[in-house]
């Protein structure tokens, strides 16, 4: 059936890792589709980043341009927000590119669930393009405030992505669980 999502891999972290690296990216498919299921932090207020890598994951240093914005809203409705956040993207960076605004909270409820979908990685012609979307729950003083971050950018490379980490801006992943799908 076209259109299908077909399982490649899938990591469950249940106990502390410094980051999480999914391979069996190929040109097998033309989208490969990323789902991440309560990924919750060691470190308070970290960051969910990705990075690429062209070389079977011996580096994760793709140059990226990317924009990100977001929407929230606090549980005591006090902060009602959709905007863009030009301190959260790069430009012409190798830099990893954060899935998040605000960091996640470490807090046992907290965590980040989302998607990540890149674009014929396997192109030597064209750039590799993607887009997230992820739902988070941060703080903002001492009100919780769910956050909806979408990103979207491209690897400015004509090299295949082969590989692609997952990490913590600071600490590790405490747990939580990333699939990786092909498209058919």
């Amino acid at each position: 059936m076209a259109g299908s999502l077909v399982k490649i891999a899938e990591t469950t972290v249940s106990s502390a890792v410094a980051s999480v690296t999914l391979t069996g990216i190929d040109s097998t498919y033309d989208e490969y589709v990323f789902k991440f299921y309560n990924i919750h932090p060691a470190t308070d207020t970290s960051e969910f980043q990705f990075n690429m890598s062209t070389d079977s994951g011996s580096n994760y240093n793709v140059t990226k341009t990317t924009t990100i914005f977001k929407s929230r809203l606090s549980e005591a409705d006090n902060i009602q927000e959709l905007g863009y956040e030009a301190g959260s993207d790069l430009a012409q960076s190798t830099n990893y590119q954060s899935f998040t605004y605000a960091g996640i909270r470490n807090e046992n409820d907290s965590s980040l669930s989302g998607t990540l979908r890149i674009f014929d990685p396997s192109s030597s012609t064209f750039v590799k393009h993607f887009i997230a979307e992820c739902n988070y729950m941060s703080k903002s003083g001492t009100t919780s405030v769910t956050y909806n971050s979408f990103i979207a950018g491209y690897g400015n490379t004509t090299s295949s992505v082969d590989a692609i980490n997952f990490k913590m801006s600071s600490g590790n992943i405490d747990s939580g669980v990333i699939k990786l799908y092909g498209i058919s």
